[in-house]
């Protein structure tokens, strides 16, 4: 260890502050100036503390501050990286590096899953988002000690070159539709794609919308510049919704049974299997 790391790690008074920045260095490429936002990005709500005025602390606002950080930071490189590309492009590219499970397996790889303050019966598995929750709390305690520019620089330089492939993560098809078609099969639900909506924008480009459509309840839209791309969109909408939303499957549930004339038919009123349609 350089004289220069001893004086970035001597100056923080506790011994828990000077071995927490010891951690963080492989990780963030270089010290922290305030180890205190670095502190409660990494306190899951359920080790949340009290703070002044008793209020609770724990990661969820740095989490909050972090995805938006983050969103503006990716959106920067993807758009310098990529010269020429229309803004859908862009934009699926930004939303295939931020998405949870993305993130997820990035904290996981950098080693910051090890270093957030759980309960002890919360699960740290890699189907949960504690850790890519964490990462968007990092990007936030980074912002607020180092500011926009650390922050990019740390995307650019920890991520994006060493864990992130940008073409090949920017091309990759995830093919959300066959998720959600063996899903609904499983479940003996009805479904089906509607083209919504065909139009041009500018140049030319044409763009489709679509909905995707589960027991007659649309589930999911997706928007892109084939109907191929718009399928897997709304797909990916649909997934989502599922796995997120309080009610929806019990409407699709509700759905299928009006459809089949079976009130109480199995299925009803459960919960929509989140670990099925997550995968």
């Amino acid at each position: 260890m350089s004289v220069k790391d001893l004086i970035s790690i001597a100056k923080f008074p506790f011994r828990k502050e000077r071995e927490l920045c010891r951690l963080l260095r492989p990780i963030l490429g270089f010290y922290p100036c305030d180890i205190r936002p670095y502190q409660q990005a990494l306190l899951h709500k359920s080790s949340s503390v009290i703070g002044e005025g008793g209020r609770k602390l724990n990661n969820e606002r740095l989490e909050f501050l972090g995805d938006a950080i983050l969103g503006s930071v990716v959106a920067d490189v993807v758009y310098r990286h990529f010269e020429g590309k229309p803004e859908g492009f862009l934009t699926n590219t930004r939303s295939k590096i931020v998405q949870r499970e993305s993130l997820n397996r990035v904290a996981h790889e950098m080693g910051l899953d090890r270093l957030v303050k759980r309960d002890e019966h919360i699960s740290s598995s890699h189907n949960s988002y504690i850790s890519g929750n964490a990462f968007e709390a990092l990007v936030g305690a980074i912002y607020l000690d180092r500011g926009y520019a650390r922050c990019l620089s740390f995307m650019k330089t920890r991520v994006l070159r060493r864990l992130i492939n940008l073409d090949m993560i920017a091309f990759r098809e995830q093919n959300f539709k066959s998720r959600l078609i063996e899903w609904t099969q499983k479940h003996k639900l009805s479904i089906d794609f509607r083209l919504v909506e065909e139009q041009k924008e500018e140049g030319n480009t044409p763009t489709f919308l679509t909905n995707a459509i589960i027991e007659g309840i649309v589930c999911g839209v997706g928007k892109g510049y084939s109907k191929k791309e718009s399928h897997q969109l709304a797909s990916r909408d649909a997934l989502t919704r599922i796995k997120r939303e309080d009610g929806i499957f019990r409407s699709i549930q509700q759905a299928k049974e009006r459809r089949l004339g079976a009130p109480g038919a199995e299925g009803a009123g459960k919960e929509a299997p989140s670990d099925e349609v997550s995968k």
